[in-house]
C-alpha cells in the first residue's frame, strides 16, 4: 500500500481495556508495509504485552524500563525526530490531561513532547469521562495545536454503561492514519467527485432493475484520491462497503439522483466509476405486483445519460475540470471504449473486459486499458482495484497539473 510503504508509525498504547485492538492496528499498520515502533506505558502494559504487540510488527515494543536504559538520552528525541506520524490508541482521559498540560512523565508522553510529526489520537474511557469538562477542555487545547483525534464512539462500555467513550475499531483507525500521511499529496487542494456501484431502478415498491456492481473499484478510487490529498466526495448507489474515512458520502440510489447529485458538485475532476443504468422502467407500479396476476409486462425507457449531460454545453460541462469515465464492456472493448470517450468528450476513459474472470465486477482485480483525449492508450497487465485506483489517480495529478 503505496501510502503507508516505508513509514515510520510510532503507536502509544495506554491503559485502556481496548488496548487488546492495538495488536489488530499495529498488524494493519505492519501488512501494509509501515515500519511500526509501539511505546507501551505503565497501565498499558496491564492490558497487553510487549511480546504481543512485537509479535505482530517484528519489532521490539519499548516500555518505561527503555526511558532508563542506554539509550535514554536519545531514545524520545530519536523517535520523535524520525517518526512520520505518533499515534496513540487508545489514548486515556490521564494521556490526553498530560499531553494538553505538557506533563512528560513516561517514554509516551516525552516522546510526544519532541515529536515534530504529527499526532492522532483515539481516545478510549469509561461513563461520563468523555463529556467532562475537564476532558473537553483538555481535547480543545490539543485541537487547538494540531492534534487529529479520531473518534470516540458511542456503545456498551466496559462498566457496563452505555454512552461515548468506546475506542473507534481499527479499521476506522487506519483509515484517519491514510488520511493524516496524505494530507500534503500531489492532490492536496483539489476536490474530486467519484460516482460508485450499480444503480437500482424500481419497477414497484419492492423490486428494482440493478446490475452486478460492487462499488469496489469506485470505492478504491475514492481511498487512492483521499491518499493523495483531495477533498473527497463519494456519491454512492447502494453497496456493501464501507466508505473510506473522510469522504464526503452522498447516498443515492437510482440514475435521476445520481445525476442530481453529480451536478450539485463542481470539482478539479470527476471520476464517474459508477454503473449507472442505461434503461428504466417507464412506469412505476403504485402497488407491490402480484404472482396471482400473472406475469408483468415492464416497459423500459432510456435512463439520463449523467456523462453526457456533463460534457453538455452551459454551466454543466464548466463543473469538472477533468472527466474520466469506465467502459465495462462484454464485446469489442476498444471499440466501444473510444466512441465513448469521444462522444462523452472525457478526458480518458477506463476500459475494462467483464466477460474475464479476473476483471470487472465483484473480483478484487481488473485488467484495465486507458483511453486519452489525445489518442494515447495504455494497457495495463492484471492489477488490483486499489493499483488501478493509483494510477489513474496519477493521470489525473498531471491533467490537473
Amino acid at each position: 500500500m503505496s501510502i503507508l510503504s516505508g513509514k515510520h508509525i510510532l503507536l502509544g498504547v495506554t491503559g485502556s481495556i481496548a488496548g487488546y485492538k492495538a495488536a489488530d492496528l499495529a498488524s494493519k499498520l505492519a501488512q501494509a508495509g509501515a515500519q511500526v515502533d509501539v511505546i507501551l506505558t505503565g497501565a498499558g502494559q496491564k492490558f497487553i504485552t510487549p511480546l504481543t504487540l512485537q509479535s505482530v510488527t517484528g519489532r521490539r515494543a519499548y516500555t518505561d524500563d527503555d526511558l532508563w536504559g542506554n539509550e535514554a538520552h536519545v531514545l524520545h528525541v530519536s523517535f520523535g525526530k524520525t517518526a512520520d506520524l505518533l499515534v496513540i490508541a487508545p489514548c486515556t482521559a490521564n494521556t490526553i490531561a498530560k499531553l494538553a498540560h505538557g506533563i512528560a512523565d513516561n517514554l509516551l508522553t516525552v516522546t510526544a513532547l519532541a515529536a515534530t510529526c504529527p499526532i492522532l489520537i483515539a481516545p478510549a474511557m469509561d461513563g461520563g469521562m468523555f463529556d467532562h469538562p475537564a476532558t473537553q477542555e483538555n481535547l480543545s487545547t490539543l485541537l487547538s495545536r494540531g492534534v487529529l483525534v479520531a473518534g470516540p464512539a458511542s456503545g456498551h462500555l466496559a462498566s457496563g454503561l452505555s454512552g461515548k467513550g468506546r475506542m473507534v475499531e481499527p479499521a476506522e483507525i487506519f483509515g484517519h492514519i491514510r488520511l493524516a500521511l496524505g494530507k500534503n499529496g500531489k492532490l492536496a487542494g483539489k476536490k474530486v467527485v467519484v460516482t460508485a456501484g450499480g444503480t437500482q431502478e424500481a419497477i414497484d415498491p419492492v423490486r428494482v432493475i440493478t446490475n452486478h456492481s460492487s462499488g469496489k473499484q469506485g470505492y478504491a478510487l475514492a481511498q487512492a484520491a483521499l491518499d493523495s490529498g483531495a477533498d473527497v466526495c463519494l456519491i454512492t448507489a447502494p453497496t456493501a462497503l464501507t466508505p473510506p474515512v473522510g469522504a464526503r458520502v452522498v447516498n443515492v440510489s437510482s440514475v435521476q439522483q445520481m445525476l442530481e447529485a453529480v451536478l450539485a458538485e463542481s470539482a478539479d475532476a470527476l471520476i464517474m466509476a459508477a454503473a449507472a443504468a442505461d434503461f428504466r422502467p417507464a412506469q412505476i407500479a403504485k402497488d407491490k405486483l402480484k404472482k396471482r396476476d400473472g406475469i408483468p409486462q415492464v416497459q423500459l425507457k432510456a435512463a439520463p445519460d449523467i456523462l453526457k449531460t456533463v460534457a453538455g454545453s452551459g454551466a454543466d460541462a464548466k463543473r469538472f475540470k477533468v472527466v474520466v469515465g469506465f467502459a465495462a464492456e462484454s464485446q469489442s472493448l476498444l471499440e466501444n471504449a473510444a466512441e465513448k470517450l469521444k462522444s462523452k468528450k472525457l478526458d480518458f476513459i477506463v476500459a475494462n473486459d467483464i466477460s474475464a474472470d479476473d476483471a470487472g465486477f465483484a473480483v478484487e482485480t481488473n485488467r484495465a486499458t486507458l483511453l486519452f483525449a489525445d489518442g494515447l492508450r495504455e494497457a495495463m497487465p492484471l492489477m488490483t482495484k486499489t493499483e488501478v485506483a493509483e494510477k489513474i489517480i496519477e493521470h489525473i495529478s498531471k491533467l490537473l497539473e
